[in-house]
C-alpha cells in the first residue's frame, strides 16, 4: 500500500540543521546514523510540499513534472561515486520543476544557511530547449516581460563555468545584462531576497513559491516554446 504523506506544514529548523550537521560529518557512517533525520526532516516535507504544489504547475503547464520523486523533482543527495570525487553527499538540497532533465525550470535550494528560489535557463541547442533560438527572435520581446512583470532587480544573475563553478554579475536587468546570455549557456536567476524564516517554516512557502513561478513563467516561456508570445 502507497504511503500517504502528511499534509505540508513548512520546513523546519531541523531541515536546516540536518545539512548544517552533513556538512561537519559528510560521510557514510554519519549518515546512515541520521537516515531517519533525514527521512523526517528533509525528504518528507519535501514531498508534501511538491504534493502541495502539484495542482497548480498541472493547471499552468501539464508538461512541467510535478511527482515527488527523486531525479524528477527532488536532486538525489548521495553523489555517483564513479564520477564524482571527495564527500559522497551534497550538502544542499534542491527541488525543481522542469519537463526533462536539464530543462529551463523553476527551483527551492536550501544550504545549512540559507534557502534560494528562482529559475534555471539553458540556453544549449538540446532537442525543445528554444532559449537559444528565441534570443535571436525575441531581444526586444525578452526586455519588455522583464520590465512588465518586474524581474528586473529582483533577481540577480548567475552563469555556470564548466557545470559546476557558478559565477555572479549581480542584480539582473534585462536592458543591461540580455547580451550576458550569449556568452554562457546556462544561468541561474535567484531572489535577490532570501524568504523570511517564518515563512519557509510554514505552509505559506508553497504561496511564495506560486507567486515566484507566476511572475517568471513569461520569461520561462521563451526557454520552452517556438511560439513564446503564445
Amino acid at each position: 500500500m502507497k504511503k500517504e504523506l502528511a499534509k505540508f506544514n513548512g520546513f523546519s529548523k531541523g531541515t536546516f540543521s540536518f545539512f548544517a550537521d552533513l556538512e561537519k560529518n559528510n560521510n557514510v557512517e554519519w549518515f546512515h546514523k541520521n537516515k531517519e533525520r533525514y527521512q523526517n526532516f528533509v525528504v518528507e516535507p519535501t514531498k508534501a510540499f511538491i504534493t502541495e504544489l502539484a495542482p497548480f504547475l498541472n493547471r499552468l503547464n501539464p508538461a512541467i513534472r510535478t511527482e515527488p520523486k527523486f531525479n524528477e523533482t527532488i536532486m538525489r543527495i548521495n553523489k555517483d561515486m564513479r564520477f564524482a570525487k571527495g564527500d559522497p553527499y551534497r550538502n544542499y538540497w534542491l527541488i525543481h520543476f522542469g519537463r526533462f532533465k536539464l530543462d529551463s525550470e523553476f527551483f527551492l535550494y536550501f544550504e545549512a544557511g540559507s534557502s534560494d528560489m528562482g529559475i534555471f535557463l539553458n540556453r544549449t541547442k538540446e532537442e525543445k530547449l528554444y532559449f537559444r533560438q528565441n534570443l535571436e527572435k525575441y531581444k526586444k520581446e525578452i526586455r519588455e516581460v522583464c520590465a512588465k512583470y518586474k524581474i528586473n532587480g529582483n533577481y540577480s544573475l548567475h552563469y555556470f563555468e564548466k557545470m559546476s563553478t557558478i559565477k555572479l554579475f549581480g542584480k539582473f536587468d534585462a536592458e543591461k545584462h540580455l547580451d550576458k546570455f550569449y556568452d554562457y549557456d546556462m544561468f541561474l536567476l535567484p531572489s535577490v531576497k532570501h524568504v523570511p524564516t517564518k515563512i519557509l517554516y510554514s505552509e505559506n512557502i508553497v504561496i511564495e513559491m506560486i507567486k515566484m513561478i507566476s511572475r517568471l513563467y513569461p520569461l520561462y516561456c521563451f526557454a520552452i516554446s517556438p511560439q513564446p508570445l503564445k
